[in-house]
C-alpha cells in the first residue's frame, strides 16, 4: 500500500489585482464567503482527507496573510509558510519555491479555489504517486467564466494538451493536483526555456504531458469555483448561499 499523501502546497503569492480593482482589500484566501474565509473551507477538506502539513507560498502580502491564516488552521495540522521573493512572476515559480520543503508526492492547489470535499478525497484516493494527477471537469457548459478557464485536451485518462487558448478541448483544469517530486524538474525545464527565467504551472504540466505522464481524474458531479474576479466571487456566494452544506466535509479519512 502506498504511503498516504500528507503534505499540501497552496499558492498564495498572487496580488489578486482583479479583485482589488473591484474594491476588495483582503487577500483572496481571507475573503469571506457565506460567513467564512475561503481558506477555511479548503483547510476543512484537507484535514478530513488526512493532510498533516500545509505549505503556503506567499508573496508581497505575506504578513497580512499569515496573521489571518494562522487562526484558521487546527492545532493538529502544521502551517508552514514559504516566501517567494519572485512573487511577481508566474505561478510556476511559486511551485518551485516549495521544492526544498516537500519530501514526497503532494497535493497542490491555489488559495483562491473552493472545492467540494469529495473532489479532494477523490484526487488523493485515485492519484498515482509517480505521475502528475490533475482533477478535471468535463462539465464544460457549467463553467462560470469559460474564457478565463484553463482548458484541457485529453485522450482516455491522459492529459494531452493544456492552455487557456486551446482551440480544441474536452475538459477544464480545476486547479487541484497531486504532484510527484519529478514535477519540479519539468518546471525547471520550462523555466529554462523562457526569457527572464519564468514559467507557469501550465508550462510544467505541458512539459510532463509530452512524456505522457499526466493523468486526468474526472470530478464527475463535483463542484468547484475559483474567485479571480468580483463576478466569480458573486457566483460562488450565491451558490453557497443557496446550498449551505455544499462544502461540508464527509467523515474523516481513516
Amino acid at each position: 500500500m502506498e504511503k498516504p499523501i500528507s503534505e499540501a502546497v497552496i499558492l498564495m503569492a498572487g496580488s489578486g489585482s482583479r479583485l482589488v480593482a473591484g474594491g476588495h482589500v483582503l487577500p483572496k484566501p481571507l475573503i469571506q464567503i457565506a460567513g467564512r474565509p475561503v481558506f477555511s473551507y479548503l483547510i476543512d477538506a484537507l484535514q478530513r482527507a488526512g493532510i498533516e502539513t500545509v505549505h503556503i507560498v506567499t508573496g508581497r502580502n505575506r504578513d497580512e496573510l499569515l496573521k489571518g491564516l494562522e487562526p484558521l488552521v487546527p492545532g493538529e495540522m502544521k502551517l508552514h509558510p514559504i516566501h517567494n521573493p519572485e512573487w511577481h512572476k508566474q505561478n510556476g515559480i511559486s511551485v518551485l519555491a516549495a521544492r526544498s520543503h516537500v519530501t514526497a508526492p503532494f497535493f497542490l492547489t491555489m488559495g483562491d479555489h473552493l472545492f467540494q470535499p469529495s473532489i479532494v478525497d477523490l484526487l488523493l484516493r485515485e492519484a498515482k504517486p509517480t505521475e502528475l494527477n490533475v482533477a478535471i471537469d468535463r462539465k464544460v457548459d457549467s463553467i462560470f467564466d469559460l474564457d478565463d478557464a484553463m482548458k484541457v485536451q485529453t485522450h482516455g485518462d491522459r492529459v494531452v494538451r493544456i492552455g487557456k487558448d486551446l482551440p480544441g478541448y474536452d475538459a477544464i483544469d480545476t486547479g487541484a493536483f497531486v504532484c510527484p517530486l519529478s514535477f519540479f524538474d519539468y518546471l525547471e525545464q520550462a523555466k529554462s526555456r523562457h526569457a527572464g527565467s519564468d514559467c507557469s504551472l501550465a508550462d510544467g504540466v505541458s512539459a510532463m504531458a509530452k512524456d505522457e505522464k499526466v493523468r486526468a481524474i474526472d470530478i464527475g458531479d463535483g463542484w468547484w469555483q475559483d474567485i479571480d474576479t468580483p463576478e466569480m466571487l458573486a457566483a460562488a456566494e450565491k451558490i453557497l448561499g443557496d446550498s449551505s452544506n455544499l462544502l461540508t466535509p464527509g467523515p474523516a479519512a481513516p
